[in-house]
């Protein structure tokens, strides 16, 4: 189903499709890694046996973002053409037409997140970690987490996870609504195919109706918020701060910022 190299799909009972990214650990993504994911969410759309998706990944982590520190194999993801295209490729995983749970392992960091709040519902253990680390890299949120993030817990607790960049854990994200299933790291999987399971045995058609009308209004704030902090992202990327921030994180410390 996928032509990526680094994306699977496994069709489980129920009607049920499990999308799994294969770049374990960390499981970056870059350009055409979001490209492909969309590409395999709209073939199973066209296909008549699949109902929901489970969104996945193999190894420790959910998804770290982009690797800014390259240490990955996923490709460098550049300020003024490379994250305005992730985040043109971005949108169609918003507004694909199947409901979508992500099985949320390990953490889901940075652009991670906002890989997570794409879909519909997450299901994280107490183990997960959700990091919305900007700030502390020095850089500006993207992939929508502008209108996503307080679309799920409020306004005032995106400030509070986006201004300080702190790690929320599983028990945390499912009391604050960031996480929509509580479970063990053992059956996390399961619980998300259950969950996707019991979305697929409603009438699929008004489920994708259902869908498109609950995106409808989201999908052009998260159009223009992408554009926006693609702007600003190019802005801070040239800052020392944003530099230190990278450092820092390669090197495993505190950062030490200047305001510069």
């Amino acid at each position: 189903m996928s032509a990526h190299a680094d994306i699977a799909v496994e069709t489980r009972p129920g009607h049920v499709a499990v999308v799994e990214i294969r770049r374990p650990p960390h499981n970056h993504f870059d350009l055409p890694l979001v490209s492909a994911l969309a590409d395999t969410y709209e073939r199973l759309a066209a296909d008549s046996g699949i109902r929901a998706v489970v969104l996945a990944s193999e190894g420790r982590h959910f998804c770290a973002g982009a690797d800014l520190t390259g240490s990955s194999s996923a490709a460098p993801i550049s300020a003024e053409e490379g994250a305005p295209a992730v985040y043109r490729e971005a949108i169609r995983l918003f507004a694909a037409p199947l409901p979508v749970v992500a099985a949320v392992q390990g953490t889901a960091v940075g652009g991670g997140l906002g890989l997570a709040l794409s879909a519909d519902f997450r299901v994280a253990s107490p183990e997960t970690r959700f990091v919305a680390n900007f700030s502390r890299i020095g850089l500006h949120q993207g992939f929508g987490i502008t209108v996503t993030l307080p679309a799920v817990v409020g306004r005032q607790k995106a400030l509070d996870l986006l201004y300080t960049g702190r790690r929320v854990n599983g028990e945390e994200a499912f009391a604050i609504g960031l996480a929509d299933r509580l479970t063990t790291a053992a059956a996390l999987r399961d619980e998300a195919v259950t969950l996707a399971a019991s979305i697929a045995a409603s009438a699929p058609l008004a489920v994708r109706s259902i869908r498109s009308t609950m995106w409808a209004d989201l999908i052009p704030a998260i159009r223009a918020a992408t554009s926006r902090e693609a702007a600003e992202q190019a802005i801070l990327r040239s800052t020392e701060d944003f530099a230190e921030g990278v450092r820092a994180t390669a090197e495993r410390r505190e950062p030490r910022f200047t305001g510069r």
